[in-house]
């Protein structure tokens, strides 16, 4: 079975999974491994959900006309550049020594328990936390950059899904 012939709406609809699994296991990361997010670990999760939303709004539309098609593709190009960006920063700063990478400030379970939820989501959306520290990897790569490759990957997947000719068009 070729993915590249499944439909529009088939395409996003495991985009949407793959999201949410992605958000799912950053998730258990943090509350059964004890993994504390930093703020970009944050940003990238609200990424993923944005990208999650394109993903199962076009599922859930599933546009037949080019036009449709180009409003989902440029949604998840957006979406998905921004991660890429996000994530990019983030392996970029585990990839600094020590002694130069910049300190976001303290963890965010310390913030949590110091601050109310105002104040919390304003000190996060400036940065806080230590983004420079690698506590997590499989073969070899960190978190951040498991999650680059999945926001390049689950965007190409989405723009190849939505800018690929519908099926039975022919060609003019």
């Amino acid at each position: 079975m070729n993915p590249f012939r499944w439909s529009f709406r088939a395409c996003f609809l495991l985009g949407f999974l793959g999201c949410a699994a992605l958000l799912g296991y950053a998730i258990y990361t943090q509350l059964y491994q004890g993994l504390e997010p930093c703020p970009l670990c944050i940003f990238q999760r609200l990424a993923y959900a944005a990208l999650a939303l394109v993903f199962l709004a076009g599922g859930l539309h599933a546009p037949r006309g080019p036009g449709g098609r180009g409003v989902y593709a440029l949604l998840l190009a957006l979406a998905g550049m921004v991660g890429i960006g996000i994530a990019g920063r983030h392996v970029w700063l585990q990839s600094l020594p020590r002694d130069m990478a910049p300190s976001c400030g303290p963890p965010l379970s310390f913030l949590q328990e110091t601050m109310g939820p105002l104040e919390l989501v304003r000190k996060v959306l400036t940065g806080t936390g230590d983004c420079g520290t690698v506590d997590w990897t499989l073969l070899g790569l960190s978190m951040p950059a498991w999650s680059l490759a999945g926001f390049v990957l689950l965007t190409g997947w989405g723009l190849v899904a939505a800018l690929r000719r519908p099926k039975g068009r022919k060609r003019y």
